[in-house]
C-alpha cells in the first residue's frame, strides 16, 4: 500500500493510538495491571503489545540505527509469534507488575514519536509500499486489540463483588422487541470473500465460490427475553439439547444461564454491563454466550446455527452496512429498517463452520504469517462485529473465531433453517 501522504498516514496513526489510551482512561493502574483469566489479558499487556508489534515488525526491520527501547520487552510483550523468539507465558501476563503504567505510556510515546519519524522519512517507492502495508496490518491489529481491551476489563469489572462500572453511563431501557421474521434466499453458487481495493486479513481471501441450499435467516438477533424462556424451561439441564462436548462443559461447570446473568433471592434476573450491574433487559439481545450454548438454543427452537457462507450471502444480498460504534459497548435494541438487522455492530454471530483456510489460502512470509493461519484448528466462525467494534473495522466478510465455549467476547446467536 503506496503512502502518497505521510501527513495523512500521520493522523491516521495517531489517531488508533489515542483511542487505545483513550479505552484505558477510565481504568486505575490497579485495574489496568490485573489479568481475570487466562485467557484475558491485562489493560497494559493490551497497551504494551500493540507497541510492540509496531516497534518490532517496523522499527526493528526499517529503522536505521534501531535501538529497542528495552531489550526484555521483546520477550515480555511478544504475544504468539513463534518467529520473533521467546514469549512470557499468556497466564502470567497479569504477574508483570513492572513495568509500571507510566513506563508502558513512555514506551508507547518514543515507538509513536519514531513511527511518526519514519513515515517522514521514507522516500524509496518500494520501502514507501512496505512500511504502508505494516503500518495497515498495525493499525488493523491495534482495533482489534481495542476490541480485546473492553472485553477483557469487562471479564475483569465482574469479578468484583462491587460490581464497578467502567463508565457511569446509564443504559436506557430498550423499546419491545420486533417479531422475529424468516427472511429467505434462494441459495445456489455464491461468491464469499473479501472483493474490495482495500485491507483485509488473510483468511478473507481468497474470494471463491461455494454452493448453498436455499435458506432462511432471522431478521434479528435472538434476545434476553427469548433465552430467559429456554433458560426457565430447562433448557441447561436437557442433554438432548446439547452437543456432547457442550454438555459436558454445562455440567463439569455446573452451568445455568449466560455469562454475566445475575438471580437475585426474589427471582428478579440482573446483567453485568460496563456500565454496572443492569435489570436484564428483555428487549435486547442475548450476548457473551458460547457456540454449545448458541447451538442449543438453536436445536430447542427448532433452527440451527447458520453457516459463515449463508450469513456472509445474505449480508451481501441484503445490502446492510456497519455503523459507528456506540458511545458505550453493550447491544443495542433493533433499529435498523430492511429486512435483515442487527447483522453489525450488536453481537459476533455465531456459524456452524470450522473455522478452516479458504481454497488458495496462502501464508505470508516470516513471523507475520503467524497472524491467523496457525489458528485454523478447533475454532468456530464468527461473523458481523459487536458493540465493541471499532468503527471502520467490520465488513461482510470479516472472519472472527473462538473455541467453542469461548463467552467472554461479545457474541450472540442469529437463527437460521
Amino acid at each position: 500500500m503506496q503512502m502518497n501522504d505521510p501527513g495523512v498516514w500521520t493522523a491516521r496513526f495517531r489517531a488508533v493510538r489515542e483511542q487505545s489510551l483513550a479505552l484505558a482512561a477510565p481504568l486505575s493502574d490497579e485495574d489496568c495491571g490485573a489479568q481475570s483469566m487466562p485467557d484475558a489479558s491485562p489493560i497494559k499487556w493490551h497497551l504494551a503489545h500493540t507497541t510492540w508489534f509496531f516497534e518490532t515488525f517496523i522499527l526493528e526491520a526499517m529503522e536505521r540505527d534501531f535501538a529497542p527501547y528495552h531489550p526484555a520487552f521483546r520477550v515480555l510483550f511478544n504475544s504468539y509469534y513463534n518467529g520473533v523468539g521467546e514469549k512470557h507465558p499468556r497466564p502470567k501476563r497479569g504477574l508483570l507488575t513492572r513495568p509500571p503504567m507510566v513506563e508502558v505510556r513512555g514506551y508507547r510515546a518514543n515507538v509513536d514519536e519514531r513511527i511518526a519519524a519514519l513515515i517522514g522519512t521514507v522516500t524509496d517507492g518500494e520501502q514507501r509500499t512496505r512500511l504502508g502495508s505494516l503500518l495497515t496490518l498495525g493499525l488493523q491489529h491495534e482495533q482489534q486489540h481495542q476490541e480485546l481491551m473492553l472485553t477483557d476489563v469487562k471479564h475483569l469489572l465482574a469479578q468484583n463483588g462491587l460490581y464497578p462500572e467502567y463508565l457511569a453511563v446509564p443504559l436506557p431501557a430498550a423499546e419491545p422487541a420486533l417479531p422475529l421474521a424468516w427472511v429467505p434466499f434462494d441459495g445456489g453458487v455464491v461468491s464469499i470473500g473479501y472483493d474490495g481495493d482495500g485491507f483485509c486479513f488473510d483468511n478473507e481471501l481468497p474470494r471463491h465460490r461455494q454452493f448453498v441450499e436455499p435458506f432462511e435467516l432471522a431478521s434479528r438477533l435472538v434476545t434476553n427475553g427469548e433465552f430467559l424462556v429456554f433458560v426457565e424451561a430447562g433448557g441447561y439441564r436437557d442433554a438432548g439439547l446439547w452437543l456432547a462436548e457442550g454438555w459436558d462443559w454445562v455440567t463439569t461447570q455446573g452451568l445455568e444461564y449466560p455469562l454475566y446473568w445475575h438471580r437475585d433471592e426474589d427471582g428478579k434476573w440482573f446483567e453485568f454491563t460496563l456500565a454496572g450491574m443492569q435489570p436484564l433487559d428483555l428487549a435486547r439481545p442475548v450476548t457473551h454466550a458460547a457456540l454449545f450454548e448458541a447451538d442449543a438454543y438453536a436445536h430447542w427452537a427448532g433452527a440451527r446455527l447458520p453457516t459463515e457462507a449463508e450469513w456472509e450471502c445474505a449480508a451481501q444480498n441484503a445490502g446492510v452496512a456497519p455503523a459507528p460504534m456506540a458511545a458505550l459497548p453493550h447491544p443495542g435494541e433493533v433499529v435498523e429498517e430492511g429486512a435483515l438487522r442487527q447483522m453489525f455492530n450488536h453481537c459476533w454471530q455465531w456459524t456452524s463452520s470450522s473455522y478452516a483456510p479458504y481454497p488458495g489460502f496462502q501464508v505470508a512470509a516470516g513471523a507475520i504469517g503467524e497472524y491467523n493461519g496457525k489458528f485454523m484448528v478447533n475454532q468456530y466462525v464468527l461473523r458481523g462485529s459487536s458493540c465493541a467494534t471499532p468503527s471502520g473495522h467490520a465488513r461482510a466478510s470479516y472472519r472472527n473465531f473462538f473455541p467453542a465455549g469461548a463467552r467472554w467476547q461479545f457474541t450472540g446467536i442469529r437463527l437460521a433453517r
